[in-house]
């Protein structure tokens, strides 16, 4: 039940195990990476515990697991008053329950439970995770894994035969920005990996504790963090004999290009993250926290899947958030450099120099997906409003440039035409051929060409824009034909989506790879949703 921690850096939980799991899924490629066999997934020990029951496993394995507080900043400004006792003691992992920590192939591993029951953190809430929202992270893990975006991993998915929880969502057809209804939904226990789950807010919790003299071993259990995120996330970077001072600001220098590479990551893939908040911000500097995101489909800047995010957390606008995320992580570090002033300067140079290198690996990362040596900012500009204005599909468009076309024929295939391109076609078809031409003589020859042959050039763009996106209208029939007991579809996108850079079968192609439908725009829990649960 929801209660007040003062202090330490967890609390032990039991997981509460769902009713009659049945198993869905399982990711191959990481249990190979594992070296698990893909039968334990199915095998009766395995299908126990990661559907919430550690009772029976064996020693040296705990029958306890744990969850972690943190605190929560949104945007760059603290926040209290969405901790039921307004102090932020009671914030931190609701439905997240750790496991198993493991040391497999050489790599330490945490194994947490998303929808494992009650914490102390749950705020209320059942802690528990439903079907729909189990299949889209994990869909969405491996999604991105497979297009080598630093991510959290998937493990399993277990669903409950007979256990149901009631969750807010959107009528059929709706086009309301909140859910009208309350629906019954089976609840899921999905397993997710990482080297550790330390998020920015982590880090904040505790640092807030020493700013505000919370208790003596405040600033005692802020260093013991930050420490251990060190050993877990950047013990091949930072050397462990080194000074705690040069620790930190080596720290803070490696999340920071961890951070900018990431969100550039985001970008490029089309993903948005849609609350990006501090305490949804690991700072080993890979992806947290898969509730409201989404894939750009049509071409937006503003693109924001969550209707409570704001712009804030928009598609182009998560460098900004990511800015303000990383200024948070560096407030927090501050009490340990307190007495070393020379440390603190080289920590508030590395805090001030995100936006120019945030900025860099911005430019690099559209180079990279216009097959361009560096960036050119006149052929950017003119193509972020062809975007705009036509509107283009993201990935279809950069996935049909990839195949370094002649003509607008092909890009054509991307474009939804809405009010500008409809009022003046041939206007805006001159205006593609234009840029188009300027693209083509500037792969052709001169600074920005780069040092190969147009099929050579075709294929690298190609490991760059890849063919295959996680379109929500893809999600909801096969999250939905699972509610019944169906679980083909989870598994053929599960598939499909592992393989995104790749030229697949012509059936996948023509179900995979195309527009979004126009009924779907502007649909309630297809191109917008409120929750997450």
């Amino acid at each position: 039940m929801p209660r007040q921690v003062f202090t330490g850096h967890y609390v032990p939980v039991k997981p509460t195990p769902i009713k009659d799991p049945e198993y869905i899924t399982h990711s191959k490629d990481f249990f190979r990476e594992l070296g698990f066999t893909d039968s334990m997934a199915q095998s009766g020990d395995f299908v126990q515990m990661f559907s919430g029951d550690i009772s029976q496993v064996p020693a040296p394995m705990r029958k306890v697991g744990w969850a972690c507080g943190y605190a929560l900043s949104i945007y760059g400004t603290e926040y209290y008053q969405q901790c039921p006792f307004q102090t932020g003691n009671g914030y931190g992992d609701g439905r997240a329950v750790s496991v198993l920590e493991a040391v497999i192939n050489g790599k330490r591993w945490e194994m947490q439970l998303k929808g494992g029951g009650r914490t102390p953190y749950c705020r209320g809430a059942d802690g528990r995770a439903v079907l729909r929202s189990s299949i889209r992270e994990f869909l969405a893990q491996e999604y991105m894994h497979a297009l080598g975006v630093p991510t959290s991993r998937s493990l399993s998915l277990y669903v409950s035969k007979t256990e149901k929880a009631q969750r807010p969502w959107y009528s059929p057809g709706s086009h309301l920005k909140d859910p009208d209804r309350m629906i019954s939904e089976p609840v899921a226990i999905s397993t997710r990996v990482a080297l550790s789950f330390i998020r920015v807010g982590q880090l904040e919790l505790f640092s807030r504790r020493v700013r505000k003299q919370e208790y003596p071993t405040a600033m005692e259990e802020l260093q013991k963090i930050v420490l251990h995120l060190i050993d877990r996330e950047y013990g091949e970077v930072i050397d462990n004999n080194l000074p705690t001072v040069e620790k930190v600001v080596m720290l803070a220098r490696e999340f920071r290009s961890r951070l900018t590479s990431l969100v550039a990551n985001w970008i490029r893939a089309g993903y948005c993250q849609g609350n990006f908040n501090g305490d949804n911000c690991a700072a080993g500097g890979f992806t947290l926290d898969y509730g409201p995101f989404g894939f750009c489909e049509e071409f937006n800047p503003q693109y924001q899947p969550w209707t409570g995010g704001g712009q804030h957390f928009s598609f182009l606008n998560q460098p900004v958030a990511a800015e303000r995320n990383f200024h948070m992580f560096c407030a927090a570090l501050r009490p340990l450099l307190a007495s070393h002033q020379d440390s603190l300067r080289q920590l508030d140079e590395i805090r001030s120099g995100f936006a120019d290198v945030m900025q860099t690996t911005m430019e690099e990362m559209w180079a990279a997906k216009l097959g361009l040596n560096a960036f050119h900012a006149e052929l950017f500009s003119e193509l972020g409003m062809l975007m705009v204005q036509t509107p283009v599909d993201y990935t279809i468009f950069f996935r049909e440039l990839s195949s370094v076309p002649n003509d607008i024929g092909p890009l054509q295939k991307s474009f939804y035409k809405g009010a500008a391109y409809e009022t003046d076609p041939e206007g805006m078809d001159k205006r593609w051929s234009d840029w188009l031409t300027q693209w083509n003589s500037l792969i052709g020859s001169g600074d920005y060409a780069r040092p190969c042959s147009r099929e050579e050039l075709s294929t690298q763009m190609k490991l760059v824009n890849p063919k295959y996106t996680l379109r929500e209208w893809f999600v909801v029939p096969a999250y939905q034909q699972a509610a019944a007991g169906n679980y083909s579809l989870v598994r053929e996108l599960q598939e499909v989506m592992t393989q995104p850079y790749d030229e697949q079968s012509k059936e996948m192609e023509n179900k995979y790879y195309r527009l979004k439908p126009s009924e779907f725009f502007e649909l309630g829990g297809v191109s917008h949703y409120s929750c997450s649960s």
